[in-house]
């Protein structure tokens, strides 16, 4: 069983749902919280931008283990850029075209968006150049 855990550990996607799992229940709280003064597409928009800056700690840090300071620093809101219009555009068809739930359209935003984030991340935190001017 330990060694079932600590390879899952190791593997990085792993650590990214565990991250993301941490950083969607805090910014959830907060999008229900202001939910409370605030119309639900300004809430959204305050909580991903607390959301970016909590995923870059706990993607540079605990997911990925990189090393990539400046690099990651400027690239890692582009993921978010595109993480974001693809969320709104779920956002906007859930609440205003399917008339569902506000509540619970940022869950289904961050579903949808999991396998995007991953990957550009990934990218982001690789040691590994990818895009090589050779």
């Amino acid at each position: 069983m330990t060694n079932l855990l600590k390879k899952l550990h190791d593997f990085s996607f792993t650590r990214f749902l565990a991250s993301g799992a941490f950083n969607t229940l805090v910014t959830y709280a907060l999008y229900l919280a202001l939910l409370n003064i605030i119309n639900y597409k300004t809430s959204y928009t305050i909580t991903y931008l607390f959301g970016i800056l909590l995923s870059y700690i706990l993607n540079r840090h605990f997911v990925f283990k990189s090393t990539a300071g400046a690099r990651s620093i400027l690239l890692y809101p582009l993921v978010y850029l595109a993480q974001y219009l693809v969320s709104m555009g779920v956002l906007w068809l859930w609440v205003d075209y399917l008339h569902l739930n506000e509540k619970a359209a940022p869950i289904i935003a961050v579903i949808i968006t999991i396998p995007l984030t991953y990957l550009l991340s990934k990218a982001i935190f690789s040691n590994k150049k990818i895009i090589s001017g050779e």
